[in-house]
């Protein structure tokens, strides 16, 4: 009887035990299986996300290149028609100035001449402005350096230029371009204006992400009395919303305006 009993005990024990490992396994199967439904489930929605952004990237790149296209028919367009007018303008001005005989009037033809000859500049730094091929850090940078060298040609001030780890191809946007061409814009007429500097420096340096331009004369420096003018707090202002910072250094020895952004 008591071997029975044994038997019994065994019995059921092993079939307890079959049924435990059956309904462990059937857990395991089940989790399991829900992990790889989740799985997949991720997967799809990681999927259909990409795909998301994929259709949102190739819109703002229809939307880039029609911007784009725009910008290249209005460079065309200045370029044929007011680059014509003003071409026109001047020669007919040139024309006048030969048959004049009257000094006063051969003075106002010359104010006409070199009126016409800034619009001339001014619609170049337009076109150059629009033409998006030109949203690299080294045009941005060679534009500069002939426009400095053709601003200060006409004065006894030498210009000196320096880069330093340049990538020249670095894109940026036109905006930061047009801002930071402003900015120098305003530092050079500064320093020739106020600072009766002999020598300019204009270096540009890049290190990872960061663009630097700087500015510097041997003049007199700024007043500490005098109050900041409209143009110091303009290229503050540029580069502010640029998220970047315009730094002006001045003593008895010159003056440095530092331009920081990222590239």
């Amino acid at each position: 009887m008591d071997q029975e009993n044994m038997n019994e005990i065994k019995l059921t024990y092993i079939i307890i035990t079959i049924v435990m490992i059956f309904f462990i396994g059937f857990i395991i199967f089940v989790v399991l299986m829900y992990n790889r439904k989740q799985l997949l489930y991720i997967k799809e929605k990681q999927l259909k996300e990409a795909e998301h952004q994929n259709q949102l990237l190739q819109k703002e790149l229809e939307k880039q290149k029609s911007i784009e296209k725009e910008r290249e028919r209005i460079s065309h367009d200045m370029h044929d028609d007011l680059g014509a007018g003003i071409s026109a303008l001047k020669l007919q001005a040139e024309f006048l100035k030969q048959k004049a005989q009257d000094e006063n009037l051969k003075t106002d033809i010359d104010e006409m001449l070199k009126t016409s000859e800034e619009m001339n500049l001014s619609m170049r730094e337009m076109l150059w402005s629009l033409n998006s091929g030109n949203d690299m850090l080294g045009s941005f940078i060679d534009y500069a350096i002939v426009y400095a060298e053709n601003f200060l040609k006409k004065t006894k001030i030498k210009l000196l230029t320096v880069s330093e780890d340049i990538i020249s191809e670095t894109p940026i946007s036109t905006d930061l371009r047009r801002n930071m061409f402003l900015c120098l814009k305003e530092a050079l007429n500064n320093a020739y204006k106020h600072s009766r500097s002999e020598n300019v420096k204009l270096s540009f340096s890049q290190k990872g992400k960061e663009f630097l331009m700087k500015i510097s004369d041997n003049g007199t420096g700024i007043s500490t009395e005098k109050s900041e003018g409209n143009g110091l707090r303009n290229m503050k202002k540029r580069m502010h919303e640029q998220n970047g910072e315009c730094n002006i250094l001045s003593s008895e020895n010159g003056t440095e305006v530092i331009f920081k952004v990222s590239v």
